[in-house]
């Protein structure tokens, strides 16, 4: 199964690293990987492999929200069936 995760926020150090230690600690694959910063924002979002987790949809959700607080950025996670159906025309 996989998913969907976005973050957004003002760039800082550390974000990248905080954020793949989250996931690698979940025991969460990053698939795919696109980041950029614009006027000081920093955006990333990457293409992820829930299949090997053995958490909870909701405590994965839980725990990444809670180390965007830490990190001051907003991070977000779908499953890729729920972001394909809210984007698709």
């Amino acid at each position: 199964m996989k998913a969907i995760l976005t973050v957004i926020g003002k760039d800082n150090v550390g974000i990248i690293a905080g954020v793949s230690q989250e996931l690698s600690e979940l025991e969460i694959n990053i698939l795919d990987v696109s980041q950029t910063i614009m006027d000081g924002y920093f955006t990333m979002m990457m293409m992820l492999d829930i299949s090997t987790t053995t958490k909870a949809f909701d405590e994965i959700k839980r725990r990444l929200a809670k180390k965007g607080e830490a990190l001051n950025v907003k991070i977000n996670i779908q499953r890729e069936e729920i972001f394909n159906s809210m984007h698709k025309l």
